[in-house]
């Protein structure tokens, strides 16, 4: 990253101003109402037996959850890194995690209640219709299975390491936030101990969970892509497919972060140092970097299958190339590729808002587009002459759209604003050298 960010502010001087800000109340009484509106008007679809109401919500429901799941894993990554940088602004990122618990139920109402709504293949097993294999992979209890276990292990493993994150900052500064989680904050500051060993504890935990949560975000996101967006053409099959949808997540994560730090650098100007223009480049060039590893992931499972020219493979996408859907395929590749690539190759373009602006909602809208693209053909192929795009996707899109941002307000009223602890301890750089947490005595390199 772009230098060092070396900001150290006085510990009370800081607590006092980060406690002194609020949530806007359009974030919170407004997103909770877009989002109340949003699910009733998929609960009323869902009642009259609309399937495109299903439809677009599992469209929004993977499309939210990947970014919200993608932010706390890049957030782990700093941690596997040890990276000093992002210190004043990763917990603009670790907020994304408060939509987890709501995207867990969601999970559950698609596979419970949306089952025969959604995937093609589900009446079909038994029939005899599906290749062996197939039968048994589409199983009803092995899907059931899969699904269930793989976001439940991640949803753990994700605000388990949050927890401990929030835990450092919470432990050491005075009581103060969001009633809701009073309860929260009093088991976090539960058995806190002296700030050095607390530092070295919390390091080493972090630093297992972040890496076993890497391994299980992978493979797990690859799972929950193959069976909900993939498996709705279950004639198609690729191995890059999950990489390809986690890593959209991953991209849209960074590009609504870069828009965040603007927004929050307009909250803090007693903290001018807190968000910098270094910030903005380093988050710029990690929007950059990742735009080009989408468009790479993705022009490679395209040109793979091009030149193999096999009818079980091709056949994706020529049906999302052709027809009713060639609109919205091009749109997710211009605005999630094209125009963000392009766009960011100069620094200026990186560090001046309005165009990271454009392009981070550019990257948001493309990326939406393309989980469209991923879900909506395989279920109507066709057999319509435009894309059914409209009332149903648009406002069940705007009811997700509000719970994101109703859930990342109360969690950002909940708890410390940044991590107070690792900006203001005067031992927050000794873990760059591990220590074993019990003796606080230097670890061997190996270990």
């Amino acid at each position: 990253m772009s230098g060092q960010h070396h900001y150290s502010p006085p510990r009370d001087q800081f607590v006092g101003v980060l406690q002194s800000k609020q949530m806007p109340a359009l974030a919170k009484k407004g997103g909770l109402v877009v989002g109340v509106l949003g699910m009733i008007l998929f609960a009323v679809g869902a009642a009259t037996g609309e399937a495109r109401a299903w439809q677009a919500f599992l469209v929004n429901w993977l499309f939210f959850t990947t970014i919200a799941s993608a932010a706390v894993m890049f957030s782990a990554v700093q941690r596997i890194t040890t990276a000093r940088w992002s210190r004043g602004v990763i917990r603009f990122l670790e907020g994304f995690a408060a939509f987890l618990p709501i995207a867990a139920v969601g999970l559950l109402v698609i596979v419970f209640g949306g089952r025969s709504h959604i995937y093609p293949w589900w009446d079909l097993v038994g029939t005899g219709e599906l290749i062996p294999e197939k039968e048994t992979y589409f199983n009803h209890g092995f899907f059931y299975a899969r699904s269930i276990v793989a976001f439940g292990a991640l949803l753990v493993l994700q605000l388990w390491y949050v927890w401990t994150s929030v835990r450092l900052d919470v432990g050491i500064t005075p009581e103060h936030g969001a009633s809701w989680a009073a309860g929260l904050r009093a088991k976090m500051r539960a058995g806190f101990g002296e700030e050095r060993r607390e530092l070295h504890s919390t390091h080493s935990l972090q630093g297992k969970l972040a890496v076993i949560m890497a391994l299980v975000f992978g493979f797990g996101w690859c799972v929950l892509a193959w069976d909900h967006s993939m498996s709705l053409d279950f004639h198609f099959f690729s191995t890059m497919y999950g990489w390809q949808v986690f890593m959209g997540g991953w991209l849209v994560a960074l590009m609504v972060w870069a828009v965040l730090l603007r927004w929050w650098k307009g909250q803090f100007p007693e903290l001018p140092e807190l968000i910098t223009e270094k910030h903005y480049h380093d988050v710029g060039k990690l929007c950059f970097a990742f735009t080009a590893f989408w468009g790479y992931l993705t022009f490679s499972q395209f040109v793979i299958i091009w030149y193999g020219n096999l009818a079980e493979e091709t056949h994706f996408f020529t049906l999302r190339l052709t027809g009713a859907w060639t609109t919205t395929t091009m749109l997710a590749a211009v605005l999630t590729f094209v125009l963000p690539f392009f766009g960011l190759l100069s620094v200026k373009a990186k560090t001046f808002s309005p165009t990271m602006i454009f392009f981070a909602v550019s990257s948001f809208a493309g990326l939406w587009f393309s989980r469209y693209t991923e879900i909506y053909p395989s279920i109507y192929g066709t057999r319509v002459d435009h894309a059914p795009l409209g009332f149903w996707e648009l406002g069940i899109f705007a009811g997700f759209l509000g719970l994101f941002a109703w859930s990342y307000a109360q969690f950002m009223d909940a708890f410390p604003k940044a991590q107070v602890f690792k900006m203001t301890s005067p031992y927050r750089d000794e873990v760059q050298v591990p220590v074993n947490p019990d003796t606080m005595e230097p670890l061997p390199a190996h270990e």
